[in-house]
């Protein structure tokens, strides 16, 4: 068995790790120079951090993150909707972690340089097409010139090419661009004063405006952390056309930022000292894709945001893409033939994720601050008289169950 793993994101990194812990090859093509450490912030769920942890990661994520403690969700006044205890806290057997997306990336990385080999990974790589037959699958890959420079034979394709995929593109060529709900995401990072425990995360504010703030490594002090910040506002329609691909990943402009960041309040954090201190910063449209109806055309599948872009509302999309290289790891390690194996991943995973897709549309866990919102627009006075506990937990739990993360009963809630 020998798979052609496109892409080298988190997902398509940890599917290497995987198939390579069940004995099987595998060659993984990114189509950047490098692979560098991009991005800011994320949150990874102990669902994906116990499979990370397998590989025998945890130690070396541990070195680099944050455990996170407790998550706070406030309306945009800064009042407290809910509270949440969060991976060891919440009674689950490894942490939450905080991280910078790049660092959890380059722990992967070089996990899989040192079991694979640096040979088993090609830089600079784009795929161009691909066909299969009764025996596997043929990939050519081109450089940034067009110029081809591989062409590749293996058993399975596994497209891990995110939400731009190539791979998708190919299964359904009639799709088109990616669905934009008008949100705006702006995101940083800076070293600040630690805030609260030190551990914690606050989202303050509903869908169409919030502001959220986490710590995700250690500072330059003992009393600092390098602190993550988004701010995602509703800027267009919903259903609009999104930027063109270029401005995904622009830097954000200070100007049109911090009018948004003056709706909200924070009690725990200077939240506009912090932003006003960053350097420099990003933003991004906040775009997923509508659930497909299959992932798998013969020995060809999607993995992570090419299956199931998302978007950014509780913690998942990483943490998603883990789950979906352990599955398939294991059915191609148990099955009889690969169209097998790739036929019961989707449907394992297919539905779930489909259905964390459109929850994270109604806002996910974080629709417990649009409910209080909607009910309590100018804040509260006794939270339980805009909407009880049952009522809030019903919410935030119901979320925690359909993505696999629900917590040790009787932990996870804490009342203020």
């Amino acid at each position: 068995m020998k798979a052609i793993i496109v892409g080298g994101g988190i997902g398509g990194l940890t599917t290497a790790l995987m198939l390579r812990a069940r004995g099987m090859a595998c060659e993984l093509f990114e189509q950047a120079d490098t692979i560098r450490e991009l991005g800011v912030g994320i949150n990874t769920l102990p669902h994906a951090i116990r499979e990370l942890a397998g590989l025998g990661l945890l130690q070396k994520l541990d070195d680099v993150a944050i455990r996170t403690d407790v998550l706070y969700y406030l309306n945009r006044h800064g009042q407290e909707v809910w509270r949440d205890v969060r991976g060891i806290d919440a009674g689950h057997d490894v942490p939450q972690f905080s991280i910078h997306r790049g660092r959890l990336q380059s722990v992967i990385h070089r996990a899989v340089e040192e079991r694979l080999g640096k040979e088993a990974i090609h830089t600079g790589h784009r795929l161009g097409a691909f066909t299969q037959d009764d025996g596997g699958v043929t990939a050519h890959f081109f450089d940034r010139h067009g110029s081809h420079i591989k062409t590749v034979r293996g058993d399975i394709l596994i497209g891990a090419d995110g939400i731009h995929s190539r791979v998708r593109e190919t299964l359904f060529p009639d799709e088109g661009p990616p669905c934009w709900n008008g949100l705006m995401l702006w995101r940083g990072a800076r070293d600040w004063p630690m805030f609260l425990t030190g551990r914690s995360m606050i989202v303050a504010g509903g869908l169409n405006a919030k502001v959220v703030v986490y710590p995700i490594a250690e500072g330059s002090s003992p009393s600092n952390r390098l602190t993550n910040w988004a701010v995602l506002v509703k800027v267009g329609d919903s259903n609009s056309t999104p930027p063109r691909r270029e401005d995904w990943s622009r830097p954000g402009r200070r100007e049109e930022l911090m009018p948004h960041v003056a709706r909200f309040s924070v009690p725990h954090v200077d939240v506009a000292g912090l932003i006003s201190a960053t350097p420099e910063f990003y933003e991004y449209p906040t775009c997923d894709r509508d659930p497909l109806p299959y992932w798998s055309t013969g020995r060809v599948t999607l993995l992570g945001d090419a299956a199931h872009p998302m978007y950014p509302v509780g913690s998942n999309g990483a943490s998603q893409a883990v789950l979906d290289a352990r599955c398939l790891a294991d059915l191609l390690a148990r099955s009889e033939h690969p169209r097998q194996a790739l036929m019961a991943y989707e449907q394992k995973r297919l539905p779930m994720t489909a259905e964390i897709v459109r929850s994270n549309r109604r806002g996910g866990p974080e629709g417990v601050i649009d409910a209080v919102e909607q009910l309590a627009p100018d804040g509260f006075t006794d939270i339980e008289k805009v909407l009880s506990f049952a009522q809030r937990e019903a919410i935030v739990r119901g979320y925690a169950t359909k993505a696999g993360f629900a917590a040790v009963p009787g932990l996870a809630a804490v009342r203020g």
